[in-house]
């Protein structure tokens, strides 16, 4: 009986299996799906990868302490924020600052543990945010100033290319206290 019933099983597996098809999901209309002139792009989006690889370029030459090639990368008119409130406004500005600031003040500075997020704001959801490529950056530095003083601490930083793909805004997210109190300022 033994011997009768295997095969018969096996068959029977094999015939109920042949020439199934998966049952077909029904069709989900999105932007995708639907005609391109009816698609409306997400307000926000994910941004070109190759954005990732400028903000890193963006930190090696300040590290590198490549100032003018550095900000060789803003907008004649950019701005400089500081979540303390303090800004500069300018291309000129900037430089004139972070050459001062690497070349007179900072000994060594090295960035590490870094992460990058392109995202492209097709439309502003609330507030002063502005529409294009942001690059969103969070690393670590560690910085030792020309007076001996070293620090170790994390920056978060908003990147914003205007249509040329130069830097028309950053915003960097950093508590100075523990810089102003190495450097003995207010």
């Amino acid at each position: 009986m033994k011997n009768v019933f295997l095969p018969l099983l096996l068959a029977g597996a094999l015939f109920a299996c042949k020439d199934q098809k998966a049952p077909e999901s029904p069709m989900v209309k999105t932007a995708a799906t639907e005609s391109p002139a009816a698609a409306k792009p997400m307000p926000t989006e994910f941004a070109d990868a190759r954005y990732m690889d400028m903000g890193r370029n963006y930190l090696k030459m300040l590290s590198e302490g490549k100032i003018d090639e550095w900000a060789s990368q803003f907008a004649d008119k950019a701005v400089y924020l500081w979540s303390s409130g303090d800004s500069l406004a300018g291309k000129k500005a900037i430089l004139d600052y972070w050459k001062n600031r690497r070349m007179n003040v900072i000994d060594r500075l090295q960035f590490s543990n870094d992460i990058w997020l392109p995202v492209k704001v097709n439309q502003p959801q609330k507030g002063p945010d502005m529409p294009g490529i942001w690059l969103l950056g969070w690393n670590q530095v560690e910085v030792k100033y020309k007076n001996g003083k070293s620090l170790k601490f994390w920056v978060h930083q908003d990147i914003h290319y205007n249509s040329d793909d130069k830097i028309d805004r950053t915003i960097q997210y950093i508590d100075r206290a523990p810089i102003n109190a190495a450097l003995g300022t207010k």
